[in-house]
């Protein structure tokens, strides 16, 4: 039998109620499924947008924590709003596992750096972002010889330089070169449009979200 997550907001217009959210969860559950995602927040799905809809309803924490409380033997991670991972590891001491959406995949640096040390307890975690480079290149060598396109992989690492000076020149050349039969050294070429000392993590970096202390889902 193959495992399945299931992800769901806490209601929708029109079925907000805690009694419907539990019947959802209970019904899922008794057909196998075991570990739940929810967005804490409901869905309008009359007059909202994608978009307004991760914006504008508001989060209620506490009713995901409510189905982990009134479901002890079922998994559940947190999503929605959850952009540092101060906040994950809060949430991390009453539920099973935490998702970091658009925030840890358009600022991969800022936002998951320290992920590996602070919720993995990962001694040899990566300390700049040339060292994430560095453990990608043959990581993509490895895969691009297995068939996987390099787009497949560059195109996640497009934001590890986000906010910093060759930035944007790093993401242009990954983006107006990687084509079919590319390999590694458009990543390398990329790279050397971005000042060492920005890559060595010798100047501050952009303060925006700035690795705030501790993208995705974490379930250490």
């Amino acid at each position: 039998r193959v495992p399945v997550r299931v992800k769901h907001r806490i209601g929708i217009d029109g079925m907000e109620s805690y009694e419907e959210l539990c019947h959802f969860v209970d019904t899922v559950s008794r057909a196998g499924c075991e570990h739940f995602i929810v967005h804490a927040r409901i869905a309008v799905l009359g007059g909202l947008s994608p978009k307004q809809n991760r914006e504008i309803p508001p989060l209620k924490y506490d009713v995901v924590h409510g189905l982990k409380r009134d479901f002890p033997d079922l998994a559940f991670t947190i999503n929605g709003g959850i952009l540092d991972l101060g906040t994950a590891k809060e949430q991390l001491e009453s539920m099973d596992g935490v998702m970091i959406g658009r925030a840890a995949y358009h600022e991969p640096w800022n936002v998951l750096a320290d992920a590996d040390h602070l919720i993995y307890g990962e001694e040899d975690a990566p300390k700049t972002r040339q060292d994430i480079v560095n453990r990608m290149v043959p990581f993509i060598q490895k895969n691009l010889e297995d068939g996987v396109p390099l787009n497949s992989m560059t195109r996640h690492m497009l934001g590890l330089f986000h906010g910093c000076n060759g930035g944007r020149a790093f993401r242009r050349h990954l983006s107006e070169n990687v084509r079919q039969g590319t390999g590694v050294e458009v990543l390398l070429e990329a790279v050397e449009k971005v000042p060492l000392e920005i890559r060595l993590g010798q100047v501050e970096d952009n303060p925006v979200h700035g690795r705030q202390a501790a993208s995705g889902s974490y379930s250490p």
